[in-house]
């Protein structure tokens, strides 16, 4: 049995990492895969050893919410949105941690600085309204925040210790040391040993408790609502098929809702109608648009036993067509099934935060503990091990450890943005600098996208201009994208386009019209033929525009052909410098297209791109991404069309390009705002610093850890009676966090 959850609760990829731990040690559980991007984890499992219930409680008990997904497309437009959630939760434990944080720094350090402070807070005499002060405005950011605690407790006691272990350690050891400084405090003013309130007075921990807190959340924050959005592909998607659709039932033409359209059913399409179902046409004829689901640029001409799918445009004829796929069985919905599966599959990223603390906390709970045993040994007092042991938690507190990532990604991504380059996740900016291939879709990415006129060809007897006039005036009262090419050459030029007579549509062949009582003739080779015009002189010339990956269009008089216009979907101007680039980086290039052999064979020549795959669905691009995937190596998918939609989600990083379509925008994990290929190469090296940079981050955030904490120890204090002092922790703890976040900001120069 496989099954998919959404899970909620989760801000980093220990969480995940968390959540999928717990429920692969259940008994007949298979395998489970948690994706942090679309907050959803697929299991499978023997529904003779457990059931969803057993699965959710587990989920539950590891401090996160679980329950069952809803795979109807219908239904699932009705479910929440959990980033959305999460974050508007996460802004408000933000607002109220700062509220209460910025005066309880003001309190604690204030004096210090010299800052005007009340009388009643001053002084020996007000110690404890002056530590008892700080701890009610510790409390509320405590609270907002205790998911730390709940979570970070539970990981720890199943001996799983994440970052929220290390939180919840650390600010929980701030806050306990405070208490127990407001207890000594009370104890020193009742005995009037003034010496100890002095000491404990200076001996606070909790603005360390409650900026720990806050800084991490807000870390996180800027983390989280950086995570893709996944669902709203998936709605764009459904939302493409028509709602309903014309049948005919009984002899009778009849509108009805597409869910009702049975296998077998007669169905008409009128002109600009998208096809409701896959079926095959039984009468008339037209140009079908499958550019969103093939990615070909040119309409696809359909005759009688032609296959029409589901989501494509009917751009001119009227056709009847029999169904041969509904609902969940069309290539829309398969699409749409390809998009989801492939977005839950998508492994988590483990950060070397999380890693480190895995190791990190067990060796830091021991050295506290042994630490406080040894003191207690040597004869010390149980006030001076303890202090000891809690020291050795405050000093190891993750403040900079925890920031070291989410801070060198929102710098990483805040300069990707100046690029033109938009990063929807930290995942995609962190797995990118591994990208070993990168495939390109053809249609819209390498090339423009739209059809123009590449060449014009004429016999002896006529200038290009005057061909370019007929040609236009033939092709002006036609929709075809290929008369659009025409017309708009023509109109670049200032030609002057002129009326015609007696338009006619022969579908599949051309256009044949009347300008000054001359006929003329306009399309492919069948309809030169079937008119008995020669064309033998332009056989070589058509057959070198066709290996060039052009369309070529005949025009002729009734007499002879008057010359030979191609069209082409024609290469962006930087593609091959992009190309170039991504080769000297050692990156295998693979074109992957929906359009014909010949065409995509003529690009990749004039290109140099490694590989080809022409004539595919967009199944066969996923599968493609599948296969390298199984040889080992991270794959970057770039595309544009809904057609890339489940290769974008499929890839280990998707990038869309920002002329692409919303779907194929929302499916990527990168979008290119100026839809330039250039900029994948940016988004490529960009990673690559941001990675180095937060490596960096992670050691000296480790650093200032591991350097205070054999100090905290009281390492020092028998040869030298060196003993941690509290502004030496506070000073090591802000100094790593603003290290870190120096450090990160450097990422602005690349």
């Amino acid at each position: 049995m496989n099954k998919k959850y959404n899970i909620t609760g989760m801000t980093c990829s220990s969480c995940s990492a968390a959540v999928e731990k717990s429920v692969q040690r259940l008994g007949g559980v298979k395998s489970a895969n948690v994706n942090l991007l679309s907050n959803s984890m697929t299991v499978d499992y023997d529904e003779n050893v457990i059931d969803d219930n057993n699965i959710i409680k587990t989920i539950i008990n590891a401090g996160y919410g679980a329950e069952l997904h809803n795979s109807e497309p219908e239904l699932q437009k009705e479910e929440d949105n959990f980033a959305e959630i999460e974050i508007k939760e996460m802004k408000t434990r933000i607002i109220i941690s700062f509220v209460f944080m910025i005066p309880l720094m003001y309190v604690a350090m204030g004096h210090m600085i010299n800052l005007p402070m009340p009388s009643w807070l001053i002084g020996t005499e007000n110690a404890v309204s002056f530590a008892f002060l700080q701890f009610l405005l510790t409390i509320p950011v405590l609270i907002v925040n205790k998911k730390y605690y709940q979570v970070g407790f539970k990981t720890l006691f199943h001996g799983r210790p994440n970052m929220d272990s290390l939180i919840a350690l650390g600010s929980g050891a701030a806050f306990v040391y405070g208490i127990f400084a407001i207890f000594r405090i009370g104890y020193g003013l009742g005995h009037n040993n003034l010496e100890i309130v002095h000491r404990y007075r200076h001996d606070l921990y909790f603005e360390s408790a409650a900026m720990i807190l806050t800084l991490i959340t807000l870390g996180k924050f800027l983390e989280t609502r950086s995570k893709g959005k996944t669902s709203e592909a998936i709605k764009k998607l459904m939302n493409l098929a028509p709602k309903t659709a014309t049948v005919i039932r009984l002899g009778i033409e009849m509108e009805i809702p597409i869910g009702d359209v049975e296998v077998g059913e007669i169905i008409i399409v009128k002109p600009g109608q998208s096809i409701p179902v896959d079926g095959t046409i039984i009468e008339g004829s037209s140009s079908v648009d499958q550019a969103a689901l093939t990615g070909e640029s040119i309409p696809v001409e359909k005759n009688i036993g032609d296959k029409v799918i589901s989501a494509t445009i009917n751009k001119t004829g009227f056709f009847k067509f029999k169904a041969d796929k509904v609902g969940m069985d069309t290539t829309l919905a398969k699409i749409i099934q390809l998009v989801e599966d492939a977005n839950t599959s998508k492994a988590p990223i483990a950060k070397l935060a999380d890693k480190i603390s895995g190791i990190f906390v067990p060796i830091v709970i021991i050295i506290a503990i042994f630490s406080t045993i040894l003191w207690l040994l040597l004869g010390y007092s149980f006030e001076f091990a303890l202090s000891i042991g809690i020291a050795v938690l405050v000093i190891s507190c993750p403040c900079a450890l925890g920031l070291a990532t989410p801070v060198a990604i929102m710098v990483g991504t805040g300069r990707g943005a100046q690029y033109g380059v938009l990063f929807k996740s930290a995942e995609s900016l962190e797995v990118l600098h591994n990208v070993k291939t990168v495939i390109l879709d053809k249609t819209g990415t390498i090339t423009e996208g739209k059809p123009k006129v590449t060449d014009i060809i004429t016999n002896k007897d006529i200038s290009k201009e005057k061909l370019l006039s007929i040609a236009a005036s033939i092709e002006k009262p036609s929709e075809h994208p290929l008369a659009e090419a025409i017309i708009e050459e023509a109109n670049s030029m200032d030609i002057t386009i002129n009326e015609v007579e007696d338009f006619n549509s022969i579908s599949g062949k051309g256009l044949i019209s009347t300008i000054d009582k001359i006929k003329y003739y306009a399309g492919n080779l069948r309809l030169m033929e079937e008119n008995n015009i020669n064309i033998f002189d332009y056989h070589a010339v058509a057959d070198q525009f066709a290996n060039e990956g052009k369309t070529p269009l005949f025009f002729a008089d009734e007499k002879e052909v008057l010359g030979v216009i191609a069209v082409a979907d024609v290469i962006k101007s930087n593609s091959k410098q992009a190309i170039d680039k991504l080769k000297e980086m050692n990156i295998d290039v693979v074109m992957l297209t929906g359009d014909n052999k010949k065409t995509a064979e003529a690009i990749r020549k004039e290109l140099n791109i490694d590989r080809v795959v022409a004539e595919v669905l967009p199944q066969d691009k996923e599968n493609e991404i599948r296969t390298i995937q199984a040889s080992g190596r991270k794959v970057a998918m770039i595309g544009d069309g809904i057609n890339d939609a489940p290769a974008l989600a499929r890839a280990d990083v998707g990038i869309a390009i920002g002329a692409g379509t919303d779907i194929a925008i929302e499916s990527a994990d990168v979008v290119l705002m100026k839809s330039d290929l250039l900029d994948a190469v940016t988004a490529i090296r960009l990673s690559k610093a941001t990675i180095k940079n937060i490596k960096e981050n992670l050691f000296w955030a480790f650093f200032y850890n591991t350097l205070g904490i054999p100090i905290a120890a009281g390492l020092l204090f028998i040869p030298f009676g060196i003993k941690l002092n509290p502004m030496f922790g506070a000073a090591a703890m802000s100094l790593s966090s603003l290290f870190v976040v120096g450090n990160a900001l450097r990422l602005y120069k690349k």
